[in-house]
């Protein structure tokens, strides 16, 4: 077995890391101060809302989306013409639809 350095060095004294020399100074004193990178954003202001509307179809067409991955079946892209077919059944229908999805999650 070969020895190592650290077995036959020589004599250390022992460190103690969280002795402290004077008891009024702990911690250095910050630098400047603190400048906060992040901060809320304001409140939205009404007048500069966009003013459209979201037809019917396409909220349904949405909720399906969500309902299939929801359910543990993310919609592929070649599936979009029967989800477009399916949003545009009327909304019980599609409320049906969804309530199927949601019970076999």
């Amino acid at each position: 077995m070969t020895t190592t350095a650290a077995e036959h060095g020589a004599p250390h004294a022992y460190v103690d890391f969280y002795a402290v020399e004077a008891p009024d100074v702990l911690w250095p004193e910050p630098a400047g101060p603190r400048v906060e990178a992040d901060h809320p954003l304001p409140p939205p202001n009404p007048a500069e809302r966009l003013s459209f509307t979201v037809s019917p179809r396409d909220l349904r067409r949405i909720d399906l989306h969500a309902a299939l991955t929801a359910s543990g079946i993310p919609p592929r892209p070649e599936d979009r013409a029967a989800i477009d077919q399916l949003s545009a059944l009327p909304d019980d229908v599609n409320a049906v639809l969804r309530r199927w999805l949601h019970h076999t999650a």
